[in-house]
């Protein structure tokens, strides 16, 4: 098998396997990447927020940790994509408030409070009466809530296109094909694609929720399930520069992030299965919890629902598994925060890479 040791394949082309590419192509590796639509799984429904702070949980200390720097991490890969194509992917640190329908809700609140402090967040109680630029839009009756600063988010698919714009630049080749078999040895890796087979020196596997192609060797210790997550997009209302809505209605988490000129993802909806047709009720619950937090959106144009699955690990604690005697690995597990973790896990890939390549 005759491959080059600065050859890489990346299976799967959401914006885990684009970031990863991205970084292997920048440090010299011939990069091919395979996926019948990219940008089209989970990465399609995400609302892009990186916001570490407001996604403390209990249990997830470990994960918290993980995604400290993600901001900067995308910061600073966006500012090297402009340099290089002169398209940027703009990111925007607006912090979060976080608020509480009902005297419930505020009791889940509090106990996210407690967590948060033992994680070292900081956070700001402020009050409409005295801060009412961050309540604009929304219900009378949400009057408080927790800011918490440093924060952001960016456009998935303003993403998407300015990484492809980049790997493209740098001479990367994206297979819009299925991947439906893998090998690989001490001599490098082989993809088997739907038009024919590809040879490199080392691998990734970034399918996310979707199954792993025939000759993947998973160890046991990780595996992943599909949790359906569905946003809706609309237009009408405008609080770019308000801090990214997260409301705590009726023990369900709902979000708002707004973009410039009104156009507004909310959000969230999760559920344990698979498909992504979009269902009634889910779509009902959404819209109602919404309508309740932001009368405002009563007047808003519908755009456009999208359904992703989201790949969830036992712990849901993200992974990189080393294939190590068959020169690839295995990056799935990001869940809720694969927008977050993208350019960081892309380090990894590379670490990993450079590791079988030595």
């Amino acid at each position: 098998m005759a491959t080059t040791t600065k050859s890489t394949l990346v299976v799967g082309a959401g914006i885990i396997g684009l970031t990863c590419a991205w970084r292997l192509a920048r440090h010299g590796f011939e990069v091919t990447v395979f996926d019948p639509a990219p940008g089209r799984g989970a990465t399609w429904a995400a609302a892009g927020m990186i916001a570490p702070h407001a996604e403390v949980a209990p249990g997830e200390r470990e994960n918290f940790e993980l995604q400290r720097g993600a901001l900067t991490a995308w910061q600073l890969l966006a500012g090297d994509l402009e340099r290089l194509v002169g398209a940027r992917i703009d990111i925007h640190v607006t912090g979060t408030l976080l608020t509480a329908w009902d005297a419930s809700d505020r009791r889940l609140l509090e106990q996210y409070l407690k967590v948060a402090n033992d994680y070292g967040v900081s956070s700001a109680v402020v009050r409409r009466e005295s801060h009412p630029e961050v309540f604009v839009a929304l219900s009378d009756r949400i009057t408080s809530g927790l800011l918490l600063e440093g924060d952001g988010w960016l456009d998935p698919d303003q993403a998407v296109r300015v990484l492809d714009e980049g790997l493209r630049s740098l001479g990367v080749r994206i297979v819009r094909e299925s991947v439906h078999e893998i090998e690989g040895d001490a001599s490098g890796v082989v993809v088997h694609h739907d038009s024919g087979a590809t040879r490199a020196h080392a691998g990734i596997v970034a399918t996310g929720a979707f199954g792993l192609p025939r000759g993947a060797t998973p160890s046991g210790e990780h595996a992943v399930r599909p949790v359906r997550g569905m946003t809706v997009r609309v237009e009408g209302i405008d609080r770019s520069q308000s801090p990214t809505l997260r409301c705590l209605v009726r023990g369900r988490p709902f979000y708002v992030v707004s973009r410039p000129g009104g156009y507004c993802v909310l959000g969230a909806s999760s559920e344990e299965r698979t498909g992504t047709l979009v269902e009634v009720g889910e779509l009902q619950r959404l819209l109602r919890d919404a309508l309740d937090v932001v009368p405002a959106l009563e007047s808003a144009s519908l755009v456009e629902t999208r359904v992703g699955l989201r790949p969830a690990s036992h712990d849901l604690a993200p992974f990189l598994e080393e294939w190590t005697a068959m020169r690839w690995a295995w990056s799935s597990g990001h869940y809720r925060h694969g927008v977050t973790l993208a350019p960081l896990w892309a380090e990894r890939a590379l670490d990993f890479v450079r590791g079988v390549s030595a």
